[in-house]
């Protein structure tokens, strides 16, 4: 079935996500994407797709879950649908005192024994950008007294929606609050339209940055192996505990022996099977 074209005015009132077609969809979220979409989240999740029924002319979830499904759907609609579902809240410095033991604890070991190489760093469930930009602004930091020390980061999400805007590195200025006053004075640009209240990060901090799509549920990541350090934060809040487990597990088999791995302040690894050891509250290193 195709999606038809239809102006907002023209469209029924639209019914409520029923049962059968909530089952649905909440099964394949679970299945594919190791989201919990339990009855809870009926409301939230009828809420956003809203947005593609009206896009797409329909008046019903039922024409919408069939339109997902078709052959058309899974290759046009699909990453829509995935994007519209997850959620993508983040902040610059977030938990701050992470990137304090970052600064204090970690890089200068790994300027140290890691001279002459380039360190690597895995921002796992980026969301919009604010997290690896915030590392590239500490590293950037560092590096300006650390001539030797160069870097790369990784940044990844499931959302293509949050990745393009995270590869635009435009942001409100309420967004940028959080950021120390001398790093806003390096590394942000102001609009050049005054009445635009934006920011952007400047070229050479987004260059240190990649940014590629990475669904957490697929067997293997297309991402390289021997990560001096990673941060996947409030990401497995998400998932039910054995994926938790799964997901970690795959994402150690990339970090160096040594390496690092910090995760948010509301998760744990409590009774897990990981190679890690923790140093600190949410934060732990490979073995």
């Amino acid at each position: 079935m195709a999606a038809r074209n239809a102006s907002p005015a023209t469209i029924p009132q639209l019914a409520s996500l029923d049962d059968r077609e909530f089952r649905r969809l909440a099964s394949f979220i679970e299945r594919e994407l190791g989201i919990r979409m339990p009855e809870s989240k009926r409301v939230m999740l009828e809420s956003r797709l809203q947005k593609r029924l009206r896009l797409h002319g329909l008046g019903s979830f039922r024409e919408y879950v069939d339109y997902v499904f078709s052959e058309r759907g899974l290759r046009t609609e699909m990453i829509n649908m995935i994007d519209a579902v997850t959620t993508n809240k983040t902040d610059f410095f977030r938990e701050a005192d992470h990137f304090d033991f970052l600064r204090s604890r970690i890089l200068p070991g790994l300027a140290e024994n890691g001279a002459g190489r380039t360190l690597s760093f895995w921002s796992a469930g980026c969301s919009s950008g604010e997290e690896p930009y915030t590392l590239a602004m500490v590293l950037e930091d560092f590096r300006s007294r650390t001539p030797r020390m160069d870097y790369r980061i990784l940044a990844t999400d499931i959302s293509s929606r949050v990745l393009e805007a995270a590869e635009r590195a435009i942001y409100d200025m309420d967004k940028v609050e959080p950021i120390p006053y001398d790093y806003k004075k390096r590394f942000l640009l102001r609009s050049k339209n005054p009445d635009r209240a934006e920011v952007r990060i400047r070229p050479e901090l987004r260059a240190k940055v990649d940014f590629r799509r990475v669904n957490f549920m697929d067997e293997t990541y297309p991402v390289p192996s021997g990560f001096d350090t990673v941060f996947c934060r409030n990401v497995i809040i998400y998932f039910d505990r054995p994926t938790q487990e799964r997901i970690l597990g795959h994402i150690c088999a990339h970090i160096r022996p040594g390496g690092w791995l910090f995760i948010g302040h509301s998760e744990t690894l409590t009774g897990m099977n990981l190679p890690l050891r923790g140093t600190a509250p949410t934060i732990y290193q490979r073995e």
